[in-house]
């Protein structure tokens, strides 16, 4: 029952910075793309859902990312220049 609970845990781990970051883009876009909206609105783009959506973003994507080269760092699978640093 242990190692189910462990992978559903780190499956949420995964999903969580996944979901941040597609809202991220989505408010990202949706910010954008007000100022293009019916001429009887006053056209601007929304700052403060852009630099939201912008953080989003940039904090699922760099959690992912991390977790991916860390996961390959430990697996050996990246470049010698990526692979950790032994002592003399």
């Amino acid at each position: 029952m242990k190692p189910a609970f462990y992978r559903f845990i780190a499956i949420l781990m995964l999903v969580i910075p996944g979901i941040s970051a597609t809202y991220g883009f989505l408010a990202m876009k949706d910010a954008f793309f007000a100022q293009f909206g019916p001429p009887e609105s006053d056209p601007h783009i929304q700052w403060g859902k852009l630099l939201l959506g912008l953080v989003l973003f940039l904090a699922g994507v760099a959690f992912i990312s991390g977790w991916v080269f860390f996961r390959d760092r430990k697996r050996n699978y990246v470049a010698p220049r990526f692979k950790a640093k032994r002592r003399k």
